[in-house]
């Protein structure tokens, strides 16, 4: 068994299990009871240290983690190393403090015969804005995983990979993205509106100009098949690292969304 190890534990999250799960019974204690009115498809979560946006994603992966998925799919940027097209992990599991998840190799392997895009480079896979996201899906779901870490790609290209994943029930997304960088305070919360804005309102013209995010051709992808499958878009939370650092001279933003289709209330 090949292990994709822990490259961020004791820095971005907790590499201690009963550490990690405090973390997660505070941020679930400390949330705003939100009504859910959109069965879960995707989700749209930050990927910064916890102390900063764990609180924010947390929102999104408690009010999904019901869903009856078989494998959940964590899409992310490539921020260290350069990668033409996306890669899909093929290691056969991933390590985690509170145990390893399962990877889907063969679910993998059929994408990358399928797109040209697609392929699995080891490399890649040392990044922190998938990797974050695992603990999460440990925690919530425990079903089988596979990881997607993409660079230099067009999103229409991208939305037709993510289009196919949520025709299977079977699938359910993760989209890890961070907002605007090393703002002001002032400044990010006006960059950062835009952003929230255009996701909400699902106007992919009004992202690809005017937001400022990292994992913005993910997010460009997901709203695209949005658009075509009917879904919505739900606004959970919105956070800067001000919060928690309370230098206002320089802040990162975080926000989270639920895609998916409208239920009754």
């Amino acid at each position: 068994m090949i292990k994709n190890k822990m490259n961020f534990s004791g820095t971005f999250y907790p590499d201690d299990k009963k550490e990690l799960l405090k973390y997660f019974e505070v941020f679930t204690a400390n949330e705003e009871k939100i009504k859910l009115d959109i069965n879960p498809r995707a989700i749209i979560v930050p990927h910064a240290g916890y102390v900063y946006s764990g609180s924010v994603a947390n929102v999104a992966y408690n009010l999904s983690k019901d869903i009856k998925s078989k494998r959940v799919i964590v899409i992310g940027p490539s921020h260290r190393y350069f990668l033409q097209g996306a890669s899909i992990s093929q290691f056969d599991s991933y390590e985690t403090p509170l145990g390893d998840l399962l990877i889907d190799k063969e679910f993998g392997s059929k994408l990358i015969d399928k797109y040209d895009f697609l392929h699995f480079d080891e490399d890649a896979h040392m990044e922190h804005s998938t990797e974050t996201q695992i603990p999460f899906i440990k925690n919530y779901f425990d079903v089988k995983v596979l990881e997607i870490v993409y660079g230099k790609i067009d999103a229409k290209e991208l939305s037709l990979l993510v289009l196919e994943l949520l025709k299977d029930k079977d699938n359910f997304l993760v989209i890890s993205t961070d907002l605007s960088h090393y703002y002001t305070l002032d400044e990010a919360n006006i960059l950062d509106g835009i952003c929230i804005d255009a996701i909400k309102n699902q106007d992919i013209e009004k992202l690809t100009k005017d937001c400022e995010a990292c994992g913005k051709e993910g997010v460009k992808a997901l709203l695209q098949t949005a658009k075509v499958s009917d879904y919505k878009v739900k606004f959970l939370d919105y956070k800067t690292s001000y919060e928690i650092t309370k230098d206002k001279s320089k802040v990162v933003g975080y926000a989270s969304f639920l895609v998916g289709e409208s239920i009754a209330i």
